[in-house]
């Protein structure tokens, strides 16, 4: 018997084995089948809802409507899960339902994982059953948000800094803000063109042309701060935003997809601005900031944007180093900042203040100008650290000694805020006279502020313009022309003071009307830098005095050019909070080329009537060729 059954055992196992792998391999077809048919229902259904033209599934791959199509402004292949995903918002939605069911062993780099917001809002459209997926959840994205604990975010705007060519419009980034509540270590979201380079021709095109990458970045508050070389000269304005505990999750899913991809950069559309706001228009699906800009985004368009969509309704501001500095010297006599200067320079050693007659509310401040100087330079290597330590600490232990400040005077008056402001966009209409010629004039110019604004949310003395076009009509002769289109115009007239030497400077180039030798008007290429020094004082205001070059290019010339050196000088003063007069001279001498002398002299005021709305009045008179011109004008702008 043992030896039948031995014989039996072995037929008896062989047919359970084949018969289990039979049954295996049935339940697996099924399962199989079962996932294909569960797909299939999931694609028909998307079809059927249309979700592919949903304006949130547009919103997540960064769909935008042009002149050939739909496109995403989203160029890194990696984001795009379909051949034609980038053009295609059907073929991609239909690839990523298609995705989410591949098998796979690493979860942080499976489609659900990978675009976890798309698939959190196709598990919601859809009804979809996390289940039946082989990666049903993200545990990755849940660990990061249990790590981050989220609680609220805030809209940064660090404002703009004249000498970077880089943060000349500013710039806005997010802030989340955790459970510590600790500002500086909360994390910022950033996005940014990866380049090296802040200045140059080569900077300037490849940023108007798209030729670097922006990506987003997420890292803790204090170290972006760290990254603005120019971080002590500007202020930090922080406008909270009113998202929900949901609404921020979507935003940081979003973000979450966005890591490592990348976007052309572009200077005046595509850049930090436009692009944070395709994560607000994520955390709330009923926004669309992303739509409300046409050719261009300017960083306070978009803030003001987001107030107008009530996303955000105060602001908070952070003073710069430069700020805390020049209002400290404000509250000193000559004799007191002179004597903070010496203690920072290590002429002066501060015990010497507690044997002046000054009053220890001076003294106060003496030590506290002195110190933070001292920072100052030292941010700036402009002081080694060994002088810096030995001279910083002298002055704290003065400083222990003083007592308390009033702290009312010390807190620095905030300014307008720079969302308060006027409009970036102006158009203008003007009429005038020319000797015995009237013309009337429309002028369009697309960005930002000149030096006879109302300055209320901008930098004083600062100026930068954009495609500045101006067409005027002469009635005598029923004639149109083109008086100007400048390119770019951009002044900054910074005051040279004992704390800070600023130097101040110009550059513009584009077209405009010159008087040539045959007494005629003619429509030059121009282009002219120059640089010089300013101060600022209660009777003139800020006065300056600059060093120019000018260069003509046009047929008029018999050389086809003329290239020259010579001078302005003028001054910019606010008579009123409404009134402003800008008084210049200019003196060309062209040595190169058509040899001529061009001198120019002009009064300009504006009349701001209320925000967005003012009146222009200018008077000049100028000389090329022996020949004279007098010219007189009046706009009426509107900013919108």
């Amino acid at each position: 018997m043992r030896g039948r059954y031995g014989r039996l055992k072995r037929p008896i196992s062989l047919s359970f084995f084949v018969l289990l792998l039979l049954s295996s391999l049935f339940f697996a077809l099924q399962a199989q089948a079962d996932e294909s048919t569960y797909l299939t229902v999931l694609l028909e259904s998307a079809r059927k809802k249309e979700l592919h033209k949903d304006r949130y599934w547009h919103t997540l791959l960064h769909y935008k409507k042009g002149l050939f199509g739909t496109r995403s402004l989203i160029d890194d292949p990696k984001f795009f899960l379909s051949e034609d995903g980038k053009y295609n918002p059907e073929a991609e939605l239909e690839a990523t339902i298609t995705a989410f069911f591949q098998k796979g062993d690493d979860e942080t780099k499976h489609p659900v994982c990978r675009f976890i917001a798309r698939y959190a809002w196709i598990k919601e459209q859809l009804n979809l059953d996390s289940s039946r997926l082989p990666v049903p959840e993200c545990s990755r994205f849940s660990e990061i948000i249990s790590q981050i604990k989220p609680e609220s975010v805030t809209l940064i705007f660090p404002a703009s800094h004249m000498n970077n060519p880089a943060s000349m419009f500013g710039h806005t980034l997010l802030t989340i803000e955790t459970a510590y509540k600790t500002k500086l270590l909360s994390h910022a979201i950033n996005y940014s063109a990866i380049t090296d380079e802040t200045f140059g021709p080569a900077y300037i095109i490849r940023g108007l042309f798209g030729f670097y990458k922006g990506y987003f970045s997420i890292l803790p508050y204090y170290a972006k701060l760290q990254e603005y070389r120019d971080v002590e000269h500007r202020d930090i304005w922080e406008y909270p935003l009113n998202l929900d505990a949901e609404e921020i999750q979507r935003l940081l899913m979003h973000m979450f997809e966005l890591d490592s991809i990348y976007s052309d950069y572009y200077f005046f559309d595509e850049n930090c601005s436009y692009d944070l706001l395709f994560l607000l228009d994520a955390a709330r699906p009923s926004l669309d900031l992303t739509d409300q800009f046409g050719w261009w985004v300017i960083p306070l368009d978009t803030i003001r944007t987001i107030q107008e969509n009530g996303l955000t309704t105060g602001a908070m501001r952070r003073p710069s180093k430069t700020t805390k500095i020049k209002y400290l010297a404000s509250l000193l006599s000559e004799n007191g900042r002179t004597m903070a200067l010496s203690i920072a320079d290590g002429d002066l050693d501060p015990n010497r203040l507690l044997q002046e007659k000054a009053s220890n509310e001076e003294k106060i401040r003496i030590c506290d100008l002195a110190s933070e100087y001292l920072q100052y330079r030292y941010t700036k290597e402009k002081i080694a650290e060994k002088p810096y330590q030995k001279r910083f600490l002298k002055t704290l232990q003065v400083r222990s000694l003083l007592g308390k400040p009033d702290e009312d005077r010390y807190r620095i008056p905030a300014p307008p805020r720079p969302d308060e402001g006027h409009d970036s966009n102006r158009f203008s209409l003007g009429i005038g006279i020319k000797e015995d010629d009237l013309f009337q004039e429309i002028k369009c110019r697309p960005a930002y502020h000149d030096l006879l604004d109302n300055e209320k949310g901008y930098k004083e003395g600062s100026q930068i313009v954009f495609a500045n076009t101006a067409l005027r009509y002469y009635s005598s002769d029923r004639r149109m022309e083109l008086e100007n289109l400048d390119f770019i115009d951009i002044v900054l007239i910074a005051p040279w003071d004992e704390f800070f030497q600023s130097i101040s400077w110009k550059i513009k180039t584009g077209l405009g009307q010159k008087i040539m030798e045959d007494g005629e008007d003619h429509l030059l290429y121009q282009l002219n830098p120059g640089m010089g020094l300013a101060c600022k004082s209660d009777f003139l205001g800020l006065s300056y005095l600059m060093m120019e070059a000018d260069l003509n290019l046009g047929g008029a010339f018999d050389e086809r050019y003329a290239a020259g050196i010579g001078g302005s000088i003028g001054f910019i003063k606010s008579l009123t909070d409404f009134w402003k007069i800008h008084f210049l001279t200019r003196d060309i001498y062209y040595g190169l080329g058509d040899s001529h002398n061009a001198f120019e002299a002009s009064l300009l005021q504006n009349v701001t009537l209320s925000n967005n709305m003012s009146f222009t009045l200018d008077i000049s008179r100028s000389k090329a060729y022996d020949h004279y011109q007098t010219e007189a004008k009046i706009y009426w702008n509107l900013f919108f």
